[in-house]
């Protein structure tokens, strides 16, 4: 797949997302969490008021710091096609 396709393929399924209206089990939220951040080169702190809701998210990101922006990309398409 090349960059452009990676790209749109990435963004529809950041959509899906959004546009989902169900809850999404706390794992999940941190893996899409850790590889959107990745994925878009985010790196900025967790801005949750919840101490430990940060201390999630910091070791989410933690757990995926060797693979590339573009695996990352993957890595979240393929986990929002799990929803069915």
């Amino acid at each position: 797949m090349n960059k452009d396709a990676l790209e749109k393929e990435f963004q529809d399924a950041v959509d899906r997302i959004n546009a989902y209206e169900e809850s999404f089990p706390a794992d999940f939220l941190l893996r899409l969490y850790a590889y959107y951040k990745k994925a878009t080169n985010n790196y900025g702190r967790p801005s949750s008021k919840t101490p430990i809701i940060n201390a999630f998210k910091t070791n989410a990101l933690f757990q995926i710091k060797s693979i590339s922006e573009e695996d990352a990309k993957r890595a979240y398409i393929e986990l929002v096609k799990t929803l069915s």
